[in-house]
């Protein structure tokens, strides 16, 4: 059997279980490219090892293709089409050192005010007003980047205060509430930008063409946005602030509003994990390591043993949840 084949077999096979299989196909795909369409029975630990050394990636990445590649020979072993598995040693996985960024309220004040004159070329995709309500729904909701340019018009329920959001990853798909502040600049931009008689994209956030958002225009628009309203690292990180840090942003933000207001962060941080799609609880209390040092006393008096338990194994917290 020829590797192209092979692939598109056991691709198929991902998607028809429920996975969408984007990123594991797409490495699949530049593995086939680079080594050739080989017999699958030729292939030998020296191509899988020139393949995931061919380029400059972190650990982590290579870990990330050296895993679908190994699903991937495991399944033709087992069924007798390569008779040994061609995979060098794997990488000792390291401490990851990056930090996400956190946005103080004067620099999201920042952003917001450079808007229109970031956006004010005619060449811009993305209009003033488009930018403006799609930041802050990223901060409001603590969305993903993919969720927010996915969100469709019969997503948001104006009448009932909420917004459905989809997500083919992990079960993340919920329904969540929205302040009055946010349910303010959803109804204006629906308003404005959503005509009825015209024939429109069903997504609820769209271009100056009325298509979708492009999340590669939007990382784009918003590192011009950031420079000019001078928001930048200055703690010696590599990585300048991205869109996604809206959603660590959102998180602790919340996390210090509840801590300045007495809340029980052992109920509120299941709630919290909830709201932002996250399946188990020990992504949403790395959070705590990121909120102001003037809560650390609070902070310390929280158990870090809960950390690995998932929330929906928890009757009591999924019916504190359902009450929200």
């Amino acid at each position: 059997m020829k590797l192209q084949d092979a692939v598109r077999i056991f691709a198929d096979g991902k998607r028809a279980g429920g996975a969408v299989y984007a990123k594991g196909f797409q490495c699949l795909s530049s593995f086939c490219r680079y080594v050739g369409n080989l017999e699958l029975s030729t292939i030998r630990e020296r191509h899988v090892a020139s393949f995931l050394d061919s380029s400059h990636t972190s650990t982590v990445s290579w870990l990330k293709k050296y895993n679908v590649l190994r699903d991937f020979f495991i399944f033709w072993m087992a069924r007798n089409a390569v008779d040994r598995l061609p995979m060098p040693p794997a990488r000792p996985m390291v401490a990851s050192t990056f930090v996400p960024y956190i946005y103080s309220r004067t620099q999201i004040r920042l952003l917001l005010a450079n808007i229109r004159a970031s956006q004010k070329l005619e060449a811009c995709q993305i209009d003033a007003p488009t930018l403006r309500a799609f930041l802050l729904f990223l901060y409001g909701t603590g969305a993903l980047l993919s969720e927010a340019c996915g969100l469709l018009r019969e997503d948001v329920n104006f009448k009932r205060g909420l917004i459905a959001i989809r997500s083919n990853r992990f079960n993340r798909s919920r329904e969540i509430p929205i302040g009055p502040d946010l349910y303010r600049v959803l109804r204006r931009y629906h308003a404005t930008n959503h005509q009825t008689g015209e024939m429109r994209a069903t997504q609820f956030f769209l271009n100056k063409e009325g298509n979708p958002l492009s999340q590669v225009t939007l990382v784009k628009t918003f590192q011009r946005l950031r420079r000019i309203a001078g928001v930048a690292r200055r703690d010696g990180a590599i990585y300048q602030p991205r869109l996604h840090d809206f959603r660590h942003t959102f998180a602790v933000h919340r996390l210090s509003a509840w801590i300045k207001h007495g809340a029980d962060l052992n109920r509120m941080i299941p709630a919290l994990s909830a709201y932002i799609g996250q399946v188990g609880l020990g992504s949403t209390y790395r959070y705590l390591n990121l909120t102001p040092e003037r809560f650390r006393t609070q902070l310390d008096k929280l158990s870090p043993r809960r950390s690995n338990k998932r929330w929906r194994d928890n009757p009591a917290l999924m019916k504190f949840l359902a009450e929200l």
